[in-house]
């Protein structure tokens, strides 16, 4: 069997849907990760501007909220896909595969819809200021909002379909008793 092939009953689909939705989790949370570079510079160059040239500039710490609010944003999909996320695990770490799948599954499933409605709540949020031309108002720089804004609508919506792809996964194991094969994740070497 070729490498990262769905094994037997295992539902192809499944297994590309989750992959699809893995990789694009992926890709914005190293998105985000980058995101940390034009970061320092900026704020590095706030410093020097601010406390060498005697020049602050109008532009910098919005730039900074901006990219930072971004690169968390991109990355709370990510950081479930990857569980990086904070666990207390005294008594889960014991448990079998299939309870563990049965405690992440009962918990995703709790969580998906919260999730969903954060989604409408900040694509309404994301409309109105788009609609408004609603502007940050927190310096003399002053740039509209909505841009930003998008960053929170496609970062919950990535978390909500990670939080998809591991229902899937959840209940892959419960039904077979072994993980979706899915390719494994680059930095961690666990499974996506």
């Amino acid at each position: 069997m070729a490498p990262n092939s769905p094994k037997s009953g295992s539902d192809p689909a499944m297994v590309s849907l989750v992959r699809w939705i893995e990789a694009a989790t992926r890709f914005f949370g190293l998105l985000g990760a980058w995101l940390c570079g034009p970061l320092i510079l900026t704020m590095v160059w706030e410093v020097f501007s601010r406390y060498v040239l005697s020049t602050p500039t109008i532009w910098a710490y919005e730039i900074g909220y901006m990219l930072m609010g971004a690169g968390l944003m991109f990355g709370i999909g990510y950081a479930a896909q990857t569980r990086s996320h904070v666990r207390v695990d005294f008594l889960y770490g014991a448990l079998s595969e299939r309870k563990k799948a049965l405690i992440d599954l009962i918990g995703l499933l709790l969580l998906l819809p919260m999730v969903l409605w954060l989604v409408s709540g900040l694509w309404h949020y994301l409309g109105t200021a788009y609609a408004s031309g609603e502007r940050s108002g927190e310096s003399f720089w002053n740039p509209v909002v909505w841009p930003f804004r998008v960053t929170f609508v496609l970062g919950f919506v990535l978390f909500a379909m990670q939080i998809i792809a591991e229902i899937v996964k959840a209940g892959h194991v419960l039904l077979h008793g072994e993980p979706l094969p899915v390719a494994s994740d680059t930095h961690t070497g666990r499974p996506a």
